[in-house]
């Protein structure tokens, strides 16, 4: 089985979201990283878009600022 990546508007949409929510809150890339278990170059890459984040990473991700997952995902489609 091919593994196949991430669209990247998606993953890019999904980041900037993440920024903006992080950035709301007054978090700091690396307090997030702690906050959720992940690297802080791991945070700034799912915020770039580089990476396409499991669907755990980004529950840790959302819960850790307050918010739903569903929101980083909602009205995006392919």
């Amino acid at each position: 089985m091919t593994r196949q990546p991430g669209d990247p508007k998606i993953t890019a949409a999904v980041g900037e979201r993440l920024r903006q929510r992080r950035e709301e809150k007054n978090v700091s890339q690396e307090q997030l990283a702690e906050l959720a278990g992940v690297d802080r170059g791991y945070v700034s890459l799912v915020e770039r878009g580089k990476v396409n984040p499991t669907v755990t990473t980004l529950v840790r991700l959302a819960s850790s600022l307050e918010m739903n997952p569903g929101d980083l995902l909602d009205g995006l489609t392919v």
